[in-house]
Order: C-alpha cells, then structure tokens, then sequence
C-alpha cells in the first residue's frame, strides 16, 4: 500500500511540475509576441509602420517584421503609364554655298508617366516628350492611346500631357513637404513597355541641388533603383500617395549605382495646376538676392550662423521690401519648414503663386522675428543664352516706346551683341514672331525652342525696330 501511495505522490509532484514549466513557457512565448507586435515604448511612427506591414513577415530567425508592399503596388500600379515619343528630323545636306533638304529620320523616346485625374491627365517629364512629333501612352492593361501636350515647364522638367479617356486609375498627391529622411518609398515605372516595374529604398536626403547654379527644383533623393525608361514614373509612400515624379539618376556609367531622385509632388501638382488654370507658370518670389550659409560664409561675414539663407539685397516694391526684410538678415524657416540651404527656400518657393502670404523668420542681430510676406510676380530674370538681363516694364514704359509688349534689356553680358549696339535700354518685343508680354514668356520661349535658330526682334530707346537672328 505503501509503495502505491509513494508512486501517487510522486506522479502529482510530476504533474505539478510539467503544469508549471509549461505554464511557464507560455508566458514566455506571450512575453516575446507582446514585445514584437504591440510595443509598450514606441512612438506613433512605430505603430503606423506595424499597421502598414502585413504581420505575416515576421521572421522568426532575426525577430524582425519585414515590410510587404503588396497592397501598395496592387493599389498604384495601374495608374503608372508607358509614354512614346515619336520625332521626325528632316536633316540638311551641304549643297553649294548652302544647304538643301535631305531625308527624313523617324526617332522614337520612351519614358513613363502617372495619371492625376480620372478623365487622363497625365504628368511625366518634360525631357520624356521634348520635340516630340507624335505621343502615344499605353495602359498598365496594354491599352493604347495617342495622347496631346497639354503644357510644359522645362525648368522643372515637368509635362502635363492628356489622353480621351474616363474612369482611369489615378494617383492622389501626397505631401512632399512631410517626407521624413528614412521613410520606406516605391519607384514605379513603366519603361521599354514592358509592364510595371516596381523597385524599394528609402528616402536619403531632401533638397538636393544637382545643376548647381540654384534653379532649384528640390529634389528628393532616394535608393529605390531608378534606370532609364522609368523617368517620369511615380514615387509614392507606404500609403500610395504620390509624393514625388522620378527624373533622373547619378552615375558614372549610365545605369543605377545607388543615387535616384525624384521632383517634390507639392511643385508637380502646382505645376498642373498652373498649366490647367493659367496656360503658363506663376512664379512667386520674394524680391532678395541671397547666397546659402556654410561655415567659411559664416567667418567671412562674422556670424556664428552657419546654417539658412543670408540676404544681401532686397529689391524695390517687392513684398520683401514692403514687408520689411532688410540686408543682412537670415532666413531659417518659411511657413514653419525649416530653411537651411538655398534649394529648401527656392523650392518651398516653387509651389506659390504672386500673391500668396507666407511667413518668413528670420535672424536679425541674434534676434528671430517673423514677417508675414505676400509674394510678388517675376519681375527680372537673366538669359544665359543670350547673355541678358532683363526685366518687366509698364504701360507708361511701353507707351514711351510706341509698342505694346515687350521686357527691358537691363544688363548686356553678350559682347557680340553689346559690339552690335544692343545696350540696356532696347526692349525685346517678339522672339520668332510671338509676342512678348513678360520675362516669365521670354524665358518660356528660349528653354522651348526646337531647333537652334530663332529670331528676336528689339525695339530701340529712339522706336527703331531691329532683327537679330542666333543660331
């Protein structure tokens, strides 16, 4: 009886045993899955990126979740667009003393593009449908449509161009301005026609400055692979939004090696709007003339500031002087986004119009003050083609003169020309036979012209007419 009591007794401290230590493991398990899935000290970022993430990537191997963008691409994909350009060039042929027509060359470009609206606007960028003679677009379903050039602006290399067709996938626009350093992105193309194409990275840097000479479209730059035939592609967050149209990569050899960027989807969308709205781009500026800080700048000028944008001049009746800025001062935000190098002022910039009020602060004598500042119309602009300065006159001006139109040649840089006598004072009034109203035309033309000749007509202080052609 004994030895049947000892086995009982020593069965239920077995059992209590086994209940305990499995008890144990599970809250062990529990503990593992608690820390993983529903983090007790993350931030807000952390519990959106563990909402956007499919929980079925969790990898048991490195205790990591893994991102899953199937969702993403299943919800852009089909509003990604393969864009042909098709250009004729008739070439011309050494014939005597001139030259006489020869063949005609059939060229064919390919990029891709992003639908906007429903009824088939489409963005992509300017150098994807330059010179073209003929446009066709192709649907992610293969479907084809001849498309029409809408508008271009190629400072920013952005183009708006439409197809006749209704209830078309689209992508919204997102906010480039939140865009975070780090940020998970999808590069979508269409290139070659070979169907979307969909790469990952992150976002590296912002404000970047690529053509060094500060006309500035602030791009955004990525690791997302990005290779020819995806320009004009879209750039979109975890969240589908469009928060930026692929332009152009960095590289030593012609294909990706780790730099791609983007042009911000706050200028693009103020872009198509302009084009839609007003046929051309308003251009709002500040009315300075400002150089970016850096730490030699800084000792130069005697300034412990090394960081945002130091003005050196301020032009007469422009917001910036009725507001009240003054030389010397220093931009560090502009409607609270923070202003360190030229490309943040000059692209935040980009996306207003003449006439908007925006909020500059700045550092003046150690001091921050804000000023509230409404922007004004581009009133000058320099053509480094030509080698001119020129700037908008008014009736008064016009009516001095005897014409209708035309801007006025400020600064002469060209020697030829200045040789020719042309000296500040003419005005420009027709550039291959369109009128000039403004300096926003006159740049638009030059950037827009096909081919390599055009011909300006100039109207003297005394009214006399004059023809120059460059080529």
């Amino acid at each position: 009886m004994k030895k049947y009591v000892s086995f009982i007794l020593i069965a239920l401290v077995s059992s209590v045993f086994t209940l305990a230590g499995y008890q144990l493991l599970n809250k062990d398990k529990t503990a593992v899955k608690s820390k993983i899935f529903e983090p007790n000290n993350s931030n807000d970022s952390t519990r959106n990126f563990l909402r956007q993430v499919n929980y079925d990537n969790y990898d048991a191997a490195t205790n990591k979740i893994m991102p899953d963008f199937r969702d993403v691409v299943k919800k852009t994909k089909n509003a990604v667009v393969h864009v042909r350009n098709t250009r004729y060039v008739q070439q011309y042929q050494p014939y005597y003393f001139g030259y006489r027509e020869g063949p005609v060359y059939k060229q064919e470009g390919t990029g891709s593009g992003v639908i906007i609206s429903p009824d088939g606007y489409i963005v992509t960028n300017n150098h994807v449908i330059k010179d073209a003679s003929e446009l066709e677009v192709t649907l992610d379903n293969k479907q084809t449509y001849k498309a029409e050039l809408i508008g271009t602006d190629p400072n920013s290399d952005i183009a708006l161009i439409k197809i006749n067709a209704n209830d078309l996938p689209y992508l919204t626009f997102g906010d480039s301005d939140a865009v975070a350093l780090g940020q998970w992105v999808l590069a979508i193309g269409n290139p070659y026609n070979l169907g979307t194409t969909v790469t990952a990275g992150i976002v590296s840097a912002k404000g970047r400055d690529l053509k060094g000479n500060k006309r500035i479209d602030n791009f955004i730059q990525t690791d997302a692979v990005v290779n020819p035939g995806n320009s004009g592609g879209a750039l979109v967050d975890t969240n589908g939004n469009l928060i930026g149209i692929n332009t152009m990569i960095f590289s030593m050899n012609g294909s990706y090696i780790g730099y791609s960027f983007a042009i911000p989807s706050n200028i693009v969308r103020k872009i198509a709007d302009d084009i839609l709205e007003f046929g051309s781009i308003q251009k709002g500026v500040l009315g300075i003339k400002a150089a970016e800080l850096n730490g030699d700048i800084a000792k130069k000028l005697h300034i412990n500031q090394t960081e945002g944008v130091y003005i050196y001049d301020i032009e007469n009746n422009t917001g910036a002087d009725k507001a009240g800025l003054e030389v010397g001062d220093i931009i560090i935000r502009i409607n609270n986004i923070k202003v360190s190098t030229m490309a943040d002022l000059l692209g935040y910039l980009k996306t207003k119009r003449p006439g908007d009020q925006i909020e500059v602060t700045i550092i003046r004598n150690g001091k921050t003050k804000t000023f509230k500042i409404q922007l004004s119309k581009n009133n000058a602009a320099y053509l480094k083609s030509l080698g001119l300065s020129v700037k908008n006159v008014n009736k008064d001006i016009l009516q001095r003169y005897g014409v209708q139109n035309g801007v006025f040649i400020d600064r002469v840089n060209n020697r030829l020309l200045y040789q020719n006598g042309i000296k500040p004072g003419y005005l420009i009034t027709r550039i291959n036979g369109q009128d000039v109203y403004s300096v926003d035309d006159i740049t638009s033309m030059i950037d827009n012209m096909n081919h390599k000749r055009y011909t300006i007509e100039i109207v003297s202080p005394d009214g006399r007419t004059e023809k120059y052609i460059f080529q």
